[in-house]
This record gives structure tokens, sequence and C-alpha cells, in this order.
């Protein structure tokens, strides 16, 4: 069994019938970034945490920027793959398409890539996974399915992403921003639901309440089945990896220089370690911060040629869903990237400053959680009569803009409290606590 490009580049819609028209002008596939960069949940990515929350530089990436530089590599990645593989399968491969087409795929979903991180980073993911297996989460949970059970014990951005982008971005909730199966099926970096989560990193695609329209994707898309609720990754997914990859990888070392954590030899060092020869015009730099600057965008476009190389190396197998790891992994500058990442682990990110943030961050979204499933497990054993409720419930519930009726089950309002903490920004999750605390 082996995927076929004519399926995985498919441009119907989610909740649609038929394959939208591709026109030269105008592609499905930009239509899916233009729908993704104007949505608010993208917006919000300007105030949520990449590495630094609320840095002392406004120079330094947030979630936002970080975002818009994945989707410029991931275009690069896509194009240049698009332009062989349809060279080796011709319009067998996908009518209409061609190899900008398949960059506006990789770039539409990785604009999305990080569209469902909660506050405060992968921390906030964490804090609200320990918030459901201890205390008066695990009890509220208690009573739910296994699979919905887990899909709040392992909480996860990736799959509130999909979320986001196939439910709470339309104000009908019938298929969120509806989106292309192949751009969809391209974001699901796990193509799974909790149940079929990874043993280890506990990672997964979706959760139960999207159980269908992850269904409608992968069977639209045709992604290779592998078993009980797991599909092999759409092939793209492996570029939208990369690019996150190539960016946070070379990034935090300029970041790290620009905040001053990090010296220029040893930012410019490790960047030199990425390239395969340092250009002869790098000599008549003498800045610093330009000399990094141009590392920088000289490493990410070594670094696009090494994954593209993999990728179509390895076509046959990826396309068979047999391809593991990741594609920089299997390049030479795979030590190289190792070693930064222990080096702008020890040096950039764990540092006093960030496990302050973290302090703070855990009390702002614990106390969150309880407040606000405080006030609708009141509603729940109220039997839906607000006017039972403390007033404190009542006005907690005003403040949720889209707050389940008193009769929802308690899964749908669970969701529905994680939906609202974790699309809040950073500095929006700290006023609410404060307002919570009576501090503001």
């Amino acid at each position: 069994m082996t995927m076929q490009w004519s399926r995985l580049l498919s441009a119907q819609r989610l909740g649609h019938q038929g394959a939208e028209p591709v026109t030269p002008a105008r592609n499905p596939f930009q239509k899916d970034w233009d729908r993704v960069v104007f949505c608010s949940a993208f917006r919000r990515l300007q105030d949520k945490t990449q590495v630094h929350s609320l840095p002392e530089s406004d120079y330094v990436r947030n979630r936002l920027t970080h975002s818009l530089e994945v989707s410029s590599v991931g275009r690069s990645l896509g194009a240049q793959v698009g332009q062989t593989v349809l060279q080796r399968h011709g319009r067998a491969a996908a009518d209409g398409i061609g190899a900008a087409e398949f960059g506006h795929i990789v770039a539409a979903a990785c604009l999305g890539h990080d569209i469902g991180n909660p506050p405060f980073g992968h921390f906030g993911e964490a804090t609200i996974q320990h918030w459901f297996r201890s205390g008066p989460g695990a009890a509220l949970i208690a009573g739910l399915g296994a699979a919905e059970q887990r899909d709040f014990l392992y909480f996860e951005g990736n799959a509130q992403g999909f979320r986001v982008m196939t439910r709470l971005q339309n104000w009908r909730d019938a298929g969120g921003l509806r989106l292309t199966c192949a751009t969809l099926a391209t974001f699901m970096k796990y193509p799974f639901g909790s149940q079929a989560a990874d043993p280890q990193k506990k990672k997964f695609g979706h959760f139960a309440a999207e159980a269908a329209l992850f269904e409608e994707v992968t069977r639209t898309a045709g992604l290779l089945a592998l078993g009980q609720d797991r599909f092999a990754r759409h092939p793209l997914t492996y570029l939208v990896e990369a690019a996150d990859d190539i960016c946070y990888s070379v990034v935090d070392i300029e970041d790290g220089f620009k905040l001053g954590r990090i010296t220029f030899a040893e930012a410019e060092g490790h960047l030199k370690s990425l390239l395969r020869q340092v250009p002869p015009r790098y000599r008549e730099i003498e800045d610093e911060t330009w000399k990094i600057a141009y590392l920088r965008a000289k490493v990410i476009g070594d670094l696009i040629d090494l994954a593209v190389e993999i990728f179509l190396d390895h076509e046959g197998e990826i396309l068979q869903g047999k391809f593991s790891g990741d594609l920089l992994s299997k390049t030479a500058m795979a030590p190289h990237l190792d070693e930064i990442a222990g080096f702008t682990r020890q040096r950039i990110f764990e540092t006093r400053e960030r496990f302050q943030t973290e302090v703070m961050g855990g009390e702002i979204l614990t106390s969150l959680l309880a407040a606000f499933c405080d006030a609708h497990h009141g509603l729940e054993q109220a039997g839906g009569d607000q006017a039972a409720l403390a007033p404190r419930q009542r006005a907690l519930l005003r403040l949720m803009p889209a707050a389940p009726k008193g009769d929802a089950r308690r899964y749908d309002w669970l969701l529905s409290v994680t939906d609202f903490i974790s699309g809040m920004t950073d500095t929006y999750a700290l006023s609410q606590f404060q307002r919570l605390r009576g501090l503001q």
C-alpha cells in the first residue's frame, strides 16, 4: 500500500463535496493561508510565549513571528520538493497542481502549527495536564470515557490546534476555517487520537470531539491507515516539521545573542558549524549583529537544501508510511544540531527569569481552571438553574464567550473551559488572574 499524490493534494474543503478548482491566479491553498492569517486565533499568537515570556527586547520572536518564519521556510521546502515530485510522477500526481502549490500547502500548514498552544508555551500544556491528573481536575474527569479522559490527561496543543481550525474559528461551529483537506492533513503532525498516542511523548493530533472531522480529512486525503484511529503522516508534514526545526534551531542562537545571553563568538561558532561553506562575502561585514543575521540566513538556506535532499531520497518510504524519525536527523548536520539544542537549553532556556515566569504561569492557569470549572460544575449540580449559583459563579460563566448550556455533557463543558483558557494570550491570562484575585 502506498499513498497517492493525486489524493494527498486534495483541494476539497472540509465539510464540502468536490474539490475546489486550482487556478493560477489564486489557488485554494493560498486561500487557506489567507484564512489562517486573518483569524483571531492566529493574531493572538503575537502575545504567546515562544521561548521568552514578556521579553525585555522587542526584537525577540514570539509565536506569531515564529509561525510566519516557519511558513516562509515551509513554502521553500514545499516548492523545491514539488518540482521534483512532479518531474517523477508527471500530471498523474495531481491535475492542475504545480510546484508552487506544494509550497502553498506547506506554508498554510506551517502558519497554523502553533495555533492551539495555550499561554506560557509548552509549560502551559504541562500545567493543564497536571491539573487534570490531581486534585479537582482528576475528580471531574473520573466519570468520562477512556478517550475523553485522555484528552485532558494528555492535553495537547496540536489537538487543540486541529480543534481551533476545524471547529472553533467559525460562528456556525461547522468545519471551522473550512481549509482544504490537503492543508489540514499536512498540519496534523500526529495523525491519531489520544488513545493511540505515542506511549513515550503522549502526543496526539485530535480530541475525541473531532474524531469525525479527523476521519473526513484522512479519508479525503488518502492517508494510509496503520491501525485503529492511527494513520501515516501526510508526506508534506515532514516538511512542516523540518521548517519548524530549522527555525527554532537557528533563530534561538540569534535571539540568545540579541538578549546578551551568549557571546558573539559562541553564536558565530555554532552557526558556522551548520554551514557547508562560509561565503566569502561574510568577511565584508563588520557589525556583529549583521554578521549573525547573515549567518542565520545562510544556515537556513543550507538546511532547506539538505531537508529536501533527504525527503526526495526517501520519498518511496514516506509514501508507504515506513519512514521513521525526522528529516534533519538524517542529515550530516544532525550532530551539530544536537549540540546546539543542548547549548541553547542550558544557556538560553534554563534561566532564572524563565523559571520565575513558569511559577507565575502555573499559578495563573491552575487558578483559572479551578474557577471556571467550579462554576460549570456548580451549574451542572444545580440542574442548569443559574439562579441557584453563587453570584461569583454566575459572573464567571458570563465571562466565557461560548459557555455551554446547563444541560451540556461534562466532557463538552470541560472542553469549553480548556478552549477558553488555551485561547488566552499570556497578558490576558495574567489580567484575568489578577481580576479573579481582586488585584485589579
